[in-house]
């Protein structure tokens, strides 16, 4: 065992007692666009290099744990690097049409936090964040000669946009919460998600030590117990050995190769942030997009996915068959033929269907667009299915008509 493992015992039976409520379905989250997986282009930096191998004292997978859950760190600063590499084409002029195509979600806003979902599931960025309890709260993404933040202050919620010069502006009431979540990106966001998925098919030890923005840490390494049919690896949280708050998240998967997700801190500071940090008042000549009264956005917004019934994937959500890390979400797109088919018709159709890999069983045709991480099979019947599995473990769930 490596220098901090702890047995299984210690690692994934007593991290499970700690998970009572956990669904199956927290195993991935799958974005809406993954069914169009030919919709964005990854480019990828290598990740940046931790240094040292501090020497802490012992600790089991079930100690570190309990101390991620009981970190309570209300005041911070500093910069998280993100590195995604999905593996997928890069298809250019579209991806930029279509990424301006989903910025039109939300309010209608570039400042608006929804548009910003896409650009930090792909590529290489550079956040900088702060925080001061919970009621001031700073995320800004650094961009070429260009910034974009999101601010929580008291009762308002400000998104700023400055290649675009837009302004949001929320109500922290009605839409802090939600803007919080979208904007979420720091190593703790997504630790909190893996380990909702720890369950009795998950091993959890301690796997060493590292440094991480100047701070000792100790490393979590969670993995499937049979790899069989899933595309993860191992994904490894480092954990600050003082605060237990998370500094670095890595997903490497089964494939090998560079991480599919690496978010870490290069720079931390547990002092707290000056008040003025918070602070905003739109540019002069900037536009100011008001929020929206939500029941009215929702009767006038599109669901994604709608097929000619007008019920699409996001109304009917989806089911989740197969256990642990084999688990795939079924959705009914509403559309027979699906979208794009094996036997697609116009440009758009037959580029995305040419960009997967025509495959039938039982179940008829379909398409399968692969991922290092998340593949879909989308079936000429109108179904999709879609999971952090292989292509055949999709079709043979297709195959038995899950």
């Amino acid at each position: 065992m490596a220098p901090y493992e702890s047995d299984d015992s210690t690692g994934a039976d007593e991290v499970d007692d700690l998970r009572p409520g956990r669904r199956r379905a927290a195993r991935y989250v799958v974005p809406v666009a993954v069914v169009g997986v030919a919709a964005a282009t990854i480019g990828l930096v290598p990740a940046l290099a931790d240094s040292g191998d501090p020497s802490l004292p012992k600790i089991t997978a079930q100690q570190l744990i309990e101390k991620i859950a009981k970190s309570d760190v209300q005041q911070l600063s500093g910069t998280v690097r993100i590195n995604t590499d999905l593996g997928l084409p890069n298809l250019g002029g579209l991806q930029n049409s279509l990424m301006s195509g989903a910025a039109k979600g939300g309010d209608g806003s570039s400042a608006d936090a929804t548009s910003k979902l896409t650009e930090l599931a792909s590529g290489t960025h550079t956040l900088r964040v702060a925080a001061d309890g919970q009621d001031r709260q700073k995320v800004s993404i650094i961009e070429n000669a260009a910034e974009y933040s999101l601010i929580h202050n008291g009762k308002d919620v400000w998104g700023y946009d400055s290649k675009s010069n837009e302004v949001y502006h929320g109500t922290a009431a009605e839409d802090g919460a939600k803007h919080r979540d979208e904007a979420s990106g720091t190593p703790k966001d997504f630790a909190d998600e893996a380990l909702k998925s720890v369950d009795d098919t998950t091993s959890v030890t301690v796997d060493g030590t590292a440094q991480v923005a100047g701070r000792d840490a100790y490393k979590l390494a969670i993995k499937p117990k049979h790899a069989s049919g899933t595309t993860v690896g191992v994904i490894s949280i480092a954990v600050d050995a003082k605060t237990g708050l998370p500094l670095k998240f890595t997903l490497t998967p089964a494939s090998g190769g560079a991480a599919v997700l690496d978010a870490g801190f290069t720079q931390i500071s547990f002092a707290k942030p000056a008040a003025s940090t918070f602070d905003f008042t739109p540019p002069k000549g900037a536009k100011v997009t008001e929020q929206k009264d939500s029941k009215a956005t929702e009767r006038h917004s599109v669901k994604p996915g709608a097929g000619a019934s007008g019920k699409g994937l996001a109304e009917k959500g989806p089911k989740v068959i197969g256990k642990g890390w084999n688990s795939i979400a079924v959705f009914d797109s509403g559309s027979k033929g699906g979208i794009p088919s094996s036997s697609g018709k116009g440009d758009l159709s037959g580029f995305l269907g040419s960009l997967g890999d025509h495959v039938s069983g039982k179940f008829g045709k379909g398409t399968v667009f692969s991922t290092r991480l998340v593949n879909a099979l989308m079936t000429d019947d109108g179904k999709v299915y879609v999971g952090a599995v292989t292509k055949s473990a999709l079709v043979n769930a297709a195959n038995a008509g899950q």
